[in-house]
């Protein structure tokens, strides 16, 4: 039952995942291509897909997204900053934009 459950979970979050990003695209599409590390070509066929295709999509058991920090030290710079409230979120946006830049949004398998 609990397998059920995260097997749920995990397709509701892929769902979500992907109208996010097909709305991320309409809305501003060069800011969506750097915060989804995305090219032109794959932000051409989400935003084409179609509810019924998010949706075959989103039902996998793998989640569809994933973090784009390779180390774990990124992570920690992050989570363990102790700057200003104001210079914390452009602090996490210059760590976040140096990520490696091959970050995929979407698993191959």
């Amino acid at each position: 039952m609990e397998t059920d459950s995260l097997l749920d979970d995990i397709q509701d979050i892929n769902l979500s995942y992907l109208l996010l990003t097909q709305r991320m695209i309409s809305e501003d599409r060069t800011t969506a291509l750097f915060r989804l590390k995305m090219d032109d070509e794959m932000a051409d066929l989400i935003a084409s897909l179609s509810i019924k295709q998010l949706t075959q999509l989103a039902r996998t058991n793998q989640l569809l997204c994933r973090l784009c920090y390779d180390e774990p030290e990124q992570l920690r710079k992050l989570t363990h900053n102790q700057r200003e409230q104001g210079l914390g979120q452009t602090h996490a946006a210059l760590l976040m934009a140096s990520a490696h830049n091959e970050c995929p949004s979407f698993s191959s398998n």
